[in-house]
């Protein structure tokens, strides 16, 4: 299943970063986050509206990560999001931050589709169904 590779730009802020001055392990996952929220935002998704608007939230369920090389305070990164698979309630990423052309970290990220009240896995929205098969 190939799919198009997301791309969004991150800044490393001094926050970012550990005592050692580069960044703390904990925030390359929140990197890969803002890239699979602005994926969605790419494709026409607020997870608001997604809430607010079919009763859904997104939860990783699983993700598994490979640091490579350190990124430091002030580097411009690139996430990449590619969507390696999806089923009626959940979504598999295959994720990289990036400087340059270096791949500094890269994961695997599962996330469940869940009912927003409940908890409970449910089906992923048909409109997102849809512009996820178009994005391939």
């Amino acid at each position: 299943m190939s799919r198009t590779e997301f791309t969004w730009p991150v800044r490393v802020y001094y926050e970012d970063t550990d005592a050692g001055g580069v960044v703390y392990y904990a925030n390359y996952l929140k990197f890969f986050e803002r890239g699979r929220t602005e994926f969605l935002r790419a494709l026409g998704f607020e997870q608001d509206e997604l809430r607010d608007r079919h009763g859904i939230i997104f939860a990783v369920r699983s993700i598994q990560a490979d640091y490579l090389r350190p990124a430091r305070f002030n580097d411009l990164l690139a996430v990449t999001c590619e969507v390696t698979g999806f089923k009626r309630a959940s979504l598999e990423f295959f994720q990289r931050i990036m400087r340059e052309n270096q791949v500094l970290c890269k994961g695997r990220v599962r996330i469940a589709c869940l009912e927003a009240a409940a908890f409970r896995p449910c089906s992923i929205p048909s409109s997102l169904w849809k512009a996820l098969q178009n994005h391939e």
